[in-house]
């Protein structure tokens, strides 16, 4: 039993930590692998947790945003963080669907899951089209991180 808990445990961790900003997928698949799991199973959670919060942050942080600008308090962090992202996101609006997806699959910080979700909300994408982009570019970043996971297994 207590080893059933210890794996579930693993797996949950691996989960929540790729559904976190700024670390994701990209910090939870190596972290999988160092906590034992095999570099595909840990690549799977790793995706799947990554794809957690795609929904919820489509549907709620533009009208969030929205919300927080009109506050004085929050204009400047929201406004910076607008300006930002469109800044980073130049492929995505120049190559929309096809841009945000590469955009979630290169493993750089700044541009995973979080920030191609607010580049889909600013450059307004629909969450038709958005959230299969993402979940594309999470495979392919999540494939490149499983690459380098089991080629450091490897050596």
């Amino acid at each position: 039993m207590e080893k059933i808990l210890e794996i579930v445990t693993h797996e949950l961790m691996v989960l929540l930590i790729a559904a976190m900003p700024l670390v994701e997928l990209r910090g939870a698949i190596p972290i999988g692998v160092s906590l034992g799991m095999h570099p595909i199973h840990a690549t799977v959670l790793g995706i799947v947790g990554s794809l957690i919060p795609v929904p919820f942050l489509l549907i709620f942080v533009g009208p969030m945003f929205n919300y927080l600008r009109r506050i004085k308090l929050f204009y400047k962090v929201i406004d910076n963080t607008v300006k930002k992202t469109l800044k980073r996101s130049k492929n995505v609006k120049k190559y929309s669907i096809v841009g945000l997806m590469l955009f979630v699959a290169i493993p750089l910080p700044t541009t995973g899951i979080w920030s191609g979700c607010l580049a889909a909300i600013l450059l307004n994408i629909p969450f038709r089209y958005a959230f299969p982009a993402i979940a594309m570019g999470a495979t392919i970043a999540g494939t490149i991180m499983f690459l380098v996971s089991y080629a450091v297994i490897l050596i």
